[in-house]
């Protein structure tokens, strides 16, 4: 039996947002790994053996993943939206190279409809120009740097995706990107709210970044932050449209 590793992205939750390739590919596994919330939303095949984990393992969940692949079973390493953005495909790829037996390892990356894109066609068009993905979590990375981070992309005037938010572990973070975010950018600048794009429960909320409230947030929240050129267009039946225009300096 031949091994074969996909590492997919199941989209942002609504099963008609799941690509084909990445469908088929689940369909073809013997064995799923992936962050248990993650998987619960994967419908159960027989004869498919589920490994779930906590959402802090990941590099386990890769080596998991190569040593299922060269026993010759067929591994789906699973991520929400896509794999490639603050997802499982970057560790598997550490793994591997902190482990180069695993390289000739037949392994396929499956993208999918990532966090920022599914909240960007709910708003409209605010990834109209130039834009950046942010990840507010120090689990791997310094606080320090999230804020020179936020700092320089808001003084060059790019849109902001902000991942990872906040969590019961992390509370006060996303308050004190916002107020980092209000020396730089005016005050009117739209904030949006985006949590469980495409899930039963969605909720989209738009605020003035002098109005934004970090409690608005949950984990499963995508933060998108506009520019000075970003505009929003009120929408007859409440809400409003966001967009960047191409134009815009």
């Amino acid at each position: 039996m031949s091994g074969h590793l996909a590492i997919i992205g199941t989209g942002p939750g609504d099963p008609g947002l799941l690509a084909p390739r990445a469908a088929a590919a689940l369909a073809d596994a013997t064995d799923l790994i992936g962050y248990g919330p993650y998987l619960d939303r994967i419908p159960e095949r027989t004869g498919q053996t589920r490994h779930a984990s906590d959402n802090r393992v990941e590099l386990d969940r890769a080596r998991l993943a190569l040593h299922l692949a060269a026993s010759g079973h067929r591994v789906a390493v699973v991520s929400a939206g896509d794999a490639g953005v603050f997802g499982m495909a970057a560790a598997v790829f550490e793994a591997v190279d902190a482990d180069p037996q695993h390289a000739g390892l037949e392994i396929e990356v499956i993208p999918g409809i990532s966090a920022l894109l599914a909240a960007a066609a709910r708003l409209g068009a605010p990834l109209g120009h130039d834009f950046c993905a942010i990840s507010l979590s120090d689990n791997l990375k310094p606080w320090p740097t999230v804020l020179a981070r936020l700092r320089a992309v808001a003084e060059a005037g790019f849109v902001m995706a902000l991942y990872n938010p906040i969590s019961r572990a992390r509370p006060w973070q996303l308050g004190a990107a916002f107020e980092a975010l209000r020396a730089v950018l005016p005050g009117q600048t739209p904030v949006a709210f985006a949590t469980a794009i495409s899930r039963a429960d969605e909720r989209v909320e738009i605020l003035s970044l002098a109005d934004a409230d970090p409690l608005r947030a949950d984990m499963r929240t995508l933060v998108m932050v506009g520019t000075a050129a970003t505009r929003s267009i009120a929408r007859p039946g409440g809400g409003a449209w966001l967009y960047t225009p191409r134009s815009a300096a």
